[in-house]
C-alpha cells in the first residue's frame, strides 16, 4: 500500500513539474531572463516555455528575442508577448503585429510595441509614425 501510494506522488509530481504553460508575470518582482533587469512594463514584457515546461520571462520583447537566437537548440512552445493596448495581457507572438516607433519608448531602447490586433497598430502607427512587422519580420530587425 505505501509503495503504490508513494508511486502515484511520484509520477504526479513528474506530470506536473514538466506542464507546458504561461505563468504570470510578478511585475516588479521578477528579473528578466536575458538582461537580469527588473520587469515592471505591464506593455513591453514577454514569455517563452519551452517544450519541456521551462519558463523564461522577458522585460521586454527585444530580449525575447535576442535571447531566442541564442537558444537555437532549444525547442519553444509557447511564445508571448504583453498586448501595448491592453497592459498585462499576454498574447501569441505569432499573430500579434508589431511596431517600431521612435515615439514609443521600451525598456531596452528598440521602440518595439506588439498589438493583438492589426487595427489598434495601425491607429497607434498613424499617431505615432513608425512601422509595422509581422513575428517573422520582427526577428530580422532587431539585433
Amino acid at each position: 500500500m505505501k509503495n503504490s501510494s508513494l508511486l502515484f506522488l511520484l509520477y504526479l509530481f513528474i506530470f506536473s513539474s514538466c506542464s507546458i504553460e504561461l505563468e504570470k508575470i510578478n511585475y516588479g518582482n521578477e528579473a528578466c531572463h536575458f538582461c537580469k533587469m527588473t520587469i515592471v512594463d505591464q506593455q513591453h514584457a514577454s514569455e517563452a516555455v519551452t517544450t519541456k515546461g521551462k519558463v523564461f520571462k522577458y522585460d521586454a520583447l527585444e530580449c525575447m528575442i535576442n535571447d531566442l537566437k541564442q537558444k537555437k537548440d532549444v525547442e519553444m512552445a509557447l511564445l508571448y508577448v504583453n498586448d501595448y493596448s491592453s497592459p498585462g495581457k499576454l498574447i501569441e507572438v505569432q499573430t500579434s503585429t508589431f511596431l517600431i516607433s521612435e515615439k514609443i519608448k521600451s525598456p531596452m531602447g528598440a521602440y518595439l510595441s506588439a498589438f493583438g490586433n492589426k487595427e489598434e497598430a495601425q491607429k497607434v502607427l498613424n499617431s505615432s509614425g513608425g512601422n509595422l512587422y509581422s513575428w517573422e519580420e520582427i526577428q530580422n530587425q532587431i539585433k
